[in-house]
C-alpha cells in the first residue's frame, strides 16, 4: 500500500526515538511493531472531562460499545476506571473515540441507540472564530450526522452538510486510542504485571527485521489504515485495525485522523471507517466483517428479522406495556452471544457480557414462553463445559455447572480462574430444573436422551455436596474466587438479623428449594430412561429434604424462613427475598408458604416498586446496597411466579405492576439489573443504581416471566397438552394476543380478554394436535 500521508505525521519526536539503538522490534504474522514508550507520538488534546453522564450502549453478539450521548469515548485521567469503550472477548479494543471540529467538540442536537446495534447522533459545528488564518464559521452552520454500527467490528460514517449560503472550510478530526485493558482490570483488579503497548511501524523496502534501529520516517499507519496494538503477558498480540474506506484522512497526527473539509453551499460529504479487533492475528469476533456500514446494517437487520420470525409475538391494548415488551424482545436478541456451536444469552452489559451459568439458566427459564430455543442452546452449551475434575483454583468439580467463562488476558495468563470458573452453588440444580422444564415445553426426547448423562453427573454433584450436612453448601476454595456463591454474591450480603456476616460453609435457603425442585422434576424423567430406581430415590430424597428444611430453616418467631444456615448449622435469621424463590417449588407446607408470602409484601420488604433484597429493619440495610436493600427485577419475577403458582394472583400482579411502572421510566423502557430500594411515594420515581448493567439478561427475561404470570400457561408437551389455568389480566390490560406460540410441535395463536374481574381465553389458530385445556 502506498504512502498517502504527509511525512510530518509523527513529527520529529518519533524520528529520534526510532533511531535509538536499543529499540526492540516485535514482528507477528508479518506485521512489525515497536514498544509504544520508545515510539512517542503527538497527543491530540481532549475536549471533554470525565464526569457522571448518560451513556449509550450498542451490542452485536460478542462485541459491545459504550459511548457518551455524542458517540464519543472521552479521554481523561480516570479513563482506566471508565466503562466506556469498545469491547470484545473481555478486552477493551478502543478506549478513545473523539470527534472534534477545529479542535472543539460538536454541538449535540439529538442522539439515539434505539436499534441496539446502531447509534445515530445529529450534531452541528460550534462557533469557529477567525484566527490562525481560518475563516469564521457561525455555530450550527454545518450539520454532522454521526452513525455508528456494530457487526463483526465497529463502523462509523460522518455525513457533513453545509447549510450556509457560502462555502466553508474547516478541519475535522477523529482521535483513537486503545489501552487493551482487561475487563477485570477496569473493574478494579490490581495487576502485578501488564503487557506492552505497541506502535505499528513501516520499514522501507529491503529493511531487515530484526534490526537495531529503524530509519527515519516510520509511521504507525500507512495509506488508508491505522493500527493500535498491544502484546499481552501471554505474548498474544491484540490489535484494533482501522480502515478508512471512504475518503482517507489528509493527515495523521499520532492516532488522530484529520480531514480538511471544503464544502460548497448545501453540499454533502461522507467520511467513514471500520475498525476490526484482532487477537493473535485472527479476528477477535465470531461475526464476519462486512465491507461498509450500509452492508453491516443490512446484515444485522436481516438476521434480526429471521430471528423474530421464530419467536412468540406478544401484544396488548396497553401502549406503554407494549413498549416494554418490544424493548425486551430486542434486548433478548441483542444479548445473544455465540459460544462454540450455540448461541446463549450473555448476562449483561458492561460487566457480564459473557456466558454465566446462573444468569443464563434463569433467563432461559423466564423466556420459555417467548423462545424455547434459548433453553435448548443454554442447556447444550453449559453441558459442554460441565466440570470433569477437582480443581480448587477454578473450583471445578465433576458434574458441576460453571459460574462464569472469560477470554481476556488475565484469564489466559492465569491471573483469574475464569477459564471457566465454577464458583457457584446454584447453577447445577438450576440446570436440572431447566432440563425438566424444557422437556415440558417442547417434549424434545432426542435432547432429553442426549443430555441424560449430564443430568446424572449434575445430580451426583448435588448428592456429594449434601453428604456432610444434608444440604448443598458453598465455601470458597480459590484465592481468586468469590466468597459468596449464590445469586447474591457480593461480600457483605449474607448477614443475620443483627447485621453480622455469616461464617463458614453456607447453605442458602433458595438453593435447597432448587435442589428439591430438581429431584421432584427429574423423577418422572428417570422413569422415561428405564431407571425406576432413580425415580424412587429422588422422590425419597426430596421428601427427606423437605422435612429437614422445615425443621432447620423455619424461624418460628418471625413466621418466616432463614436466609441460610451458617457453617455451624445455625440459621442466618435475617429477613430477605431469598426464600421467596422457594414459593412455587413445593418445598414449603401450605401454611408456611402463606406466611412467607404475606411477609414478603410487608412494608419493610415491599418498596412499592418491588421487593427488597433485605428488610429495611435490618441494621445492614442500605437501599443503595448491591444485595442489602436494593430491588432486582429477576428476584421479583421469581417471587411473583411462586405467588401465582400458589394462587396468590393479586399479590403476584401487584409485584408485576410495580416492576412495569419502574421500567416505564427507564431509558428505552429497558429494565436495569437492579435499582435502589427507596420507598415509593406519590411524587417519587425509582432511584437508579449507578453501575447497574443494562440491558441485563434476567432483568429483560423478567418481562416475559411477568406476562406468563398473567396468562398462566402450564405445558405438558410430552402428553400433548397445554393447560391455561385461571388467566388473569391486570386492571391495566384488557386484551392480550399471543401469536406464533409453540408448545411441542404445535403452533398456537391465543387471545385473552378481560371483562370486569374475569379473563377469557380463545384459541384463534392451532397448527398441530395439541389439546388446549382452559381452566377458569
Amino acid at each position: 500500500m502506498t504512502e498517502s500521508f504527509p511525512q510530518d505525521a509523527l513529527e520529529t519526536s518519533s524520528t529520534a526515538a526510532l533511531n535509538h539503538s536499543s529499540l526492540k522490534i516485535v514482528e507477528v504474522d508479518g506485521r512489525t511493531f515497536a514498544p509504544a514508550q520508545q515510539v512517542p507520538i503527538p497527543e491530540w488534546p481532549c475536549t471533554t472531562t470525565r464526569r457522571q453522564q448518560p451513556t449509550l450502549t450498542l451490542k452485536d453478539n460478542d462485541l459491545f460499545i459504550i459511548t457518551d450521548t455524542l458517540g464519543n469515548i472521552a479521554c481523561g485521567d480516570d479513563q482506566s476506571a471508565s466503562s466506556l469503550g469498545l469491547f470484545c472477548r473481555d478486552t477493551r479494543f478502543l478506549s478513545r473515540l473523539e470527534l472534534q471540529v477545529e479542535g472543539l467538540p460538536p454541538i449535540l442536537l439529538s442522539s439515539t441507540a434505539q436499534r441496539g446495534f446502531a447509534l445515530s447522533a445529529l450534531c452541528a459545528n460550534p462557533y469557529i472564530s477567525p484566527e490562525h488564518g481560518r475563516r469564521e464559521i457561525r455555530a450550527e452552520t454545518i450539520g454532522i450526522q454521526r452513525d455508528l454500527v456494530l457487526q463483526g467490528g465497529l463502523f462509523e460514517e460522518l455525513t457533513l452538510t453545509n447549510y450556509s449560503t457560502g462555502p466553508v472550510e474547516f478541519e475535522l478530526s477523529l482521535s483513537f486510542d486503545a489501552d487493551f485493558a482487561d475487563l477485570f482490570e477496569i473493574r478494579g483488579r490490581v495487576r502485578q504485571q501488564t503487557g506492552t503497548l505497541l506502535r505499528s511501524v513501516r520499514l522501507p523496502e529491503g529493511a531487515a527485521v530484526p534490526m537495531p534501529s529503524l530509519p527515519d520516517g516510520a509511521v504507525p499507519g500507512a495509506g488508508d489504515e491505522l493500527t493500535l496494538a498491544y502484546q499481552g503477558v501471554d505474548q498474544l498480540l491484540m490489535e484494533a485495525r482501522i480502515q478508512f474506506y471512504q475518503r482517507p484522512p489528509d493527515q495523521l497526527k499520532g492516532y488522530t485522523a484529520i480531514w480538511r473539509v471544503e464544502l460548497q453551499p448545501q453540499a454533502t460529504e461522507i467520511l467513514g471507517y471500520r475498525l476490526q479487533p484482532f487477537l493473535d492475528g485472527h479476528p477477535a469476533s465470531t461475526v464476519g466483517l462486512p465491507a461498509t456500514l450500509s452492508q453491516a446494517v443490512a446484515a444485522e437487520t436481516m438476521e434480526e428479522q429471521q430471528w423474530r420470525e421464530g419467536v412468540t409475538h406478544i401484544r396488548t391494548d396497553n401502549r406503554a406495556l407494549n413498549q416494554i415488551i418490544e424493548r425486551a424482545e430486542q434486548d433478548t436478541y441483542l444479548l445473544g452471544q455465540t459460544f462454540g456451536d450455540g448461541k446463549v444469552l450473555s448476562a449483561g452489559i458492561p460487566w457480564f457480557a459473557t456466558l454465566f451459568g446462573r444468569d443464563s439458566l434463569i433467563a432461559a427459564m423466564q423466556t420459555l414462553m417467548f423462545n424455547p430455543a434459548l433453553a435448548r442452546q443454554t442447556l447444550t452449551v453449559l453441558a459442554e463445559y460441565q466440570g470433569q475434575k477437582n480443581d480448587d483454583w477454578r473450583e471445578e468439580e465433576p458434574g458441576k455447572i460453571l459460574h462464569e467463562l472469560r477470554f481476556g488476558e488475565m484469564s489466559r495468563s492465569g491471573e483469574v480462574p475464569h477459564t471457566p470458573y465454577y464458583g457457584t452453588v446454584d447453577a447445577t440444580p438450576l440446570w436440572l430444573m431447566l432440563y425438566a422444564d424444557y422437556y415440558a415445553w417442547k417434549g424434545d426426547r432426542p435432547l432429553l436422551d442426549q443430555l441424560w448423562p449430564h443430568a446424572l453427573a449434575a445430580m451426583d454433584w448435588i448428592d456429594r455436596s449434601m453428604e456432610p450436612t444434608g444440604y448443598v453448601t458453598y465455601f470458597c476454595k480459590s484465592p481468586g474466587g468469590l466468597r459468596n456463591q449464590g445469586w447474591k454474591d457480593s461480600g457483605d450480603c449474607i448477614v443475620d438479623a443483627a447485621g453480622n456476616l455469616a461464617q463458614g460453609a453456607i447453605a442458602l435457603s433458595e438453593v435447597q428449594g432448587y435442589v428439591y425442585a430438581a429431584k421432584v422434576r427429574l423423577a418422572p424423567l428417570a422413569e422415561l430412561q428405564d431407571r425406576p430406581d432413580l425415580r424412587d430415590r429422588w422422590q425419597s430424597d426430596a421428601a427427606s429434604l423437605k422435612a429437614r428444611f422445615a425443621q432447620d430453616f423455619w424461624l418460628e418467631d418471625e413466621g418466616y424462613v432463614a436466609l441460610a444456615l451458617d457453617g455451624h448449622g445455625n440459621p442466618v435469621d435475617s429477613i430477605t427475598s431469598n426464600p421467596g424463590h422457594c414459593l412455587g417449588l413445593g418445598i414449603f407446607s401450605p401454611e408456611k408458604a402463606r406466611s412467607v408470602a404475606e411477609r414478603l409484601l410487608a412494608p419493610d420488604m415491599f418498596s412499592g416498586w418491588g421487593i427488597r433484597t433485605l428488610s429495611s429493619s435490618n441494621p445492614a440495610y442500605n437501599p443503595m446496597g448491591y444485595h442489602v436493600g436494593s430491588v432486582w427485577p429477576h428476584d421479583n419475577g421469581m417471587i411473583a411466579a411462586g405467588l401465582r403458582a400458589l394462587g396468590y394472583t393479586d399479590q403476584a400482579l401487584e409485584i408485576a405492576q410495580g416492576i412495569f411502572d419502574m421500567t416505564l421510566v427507564q431509558p428505552y423502557q429497558c429494565p436495569p439489573e437492579l435499582f435502589c430500594g427507596f420507598e415509593r411515594t406519590p411524587n417519587s420515581r425509582p432511584v437508579r443504581y449507578p453501575v447497574a448493567c443494562s440491558p441485563q439478561a434476567w432483568a429483560t427475561g423478567t418481562v416475559f416471566q411477568l406476562l406468563q404470570i398473567m396468562v398462566n400457561l402450564v405445558p405438558d408437551a410430552a402428553n400433548n397438552c397445554l393447560r391455561i389455568v385461571q388467566p388473569t389480566l391486570p386492571a391495566s390490560v384488557s386484551y392480550m394476543a399471543i401469536d406464533n406460540f409453540k408448545v411441542g410441535q404445535t403452533l398456537l395463536d391465543l387471545e385473552f380478554e378481560r371483562s370486569h374481574e374475569a379473563t377469557a381465553c380463545r384459541v384463534v389458530r392451532k397448527r398441530g394436535n395439541l389439546r388446549v385445556v382452559i381452566e377458569v
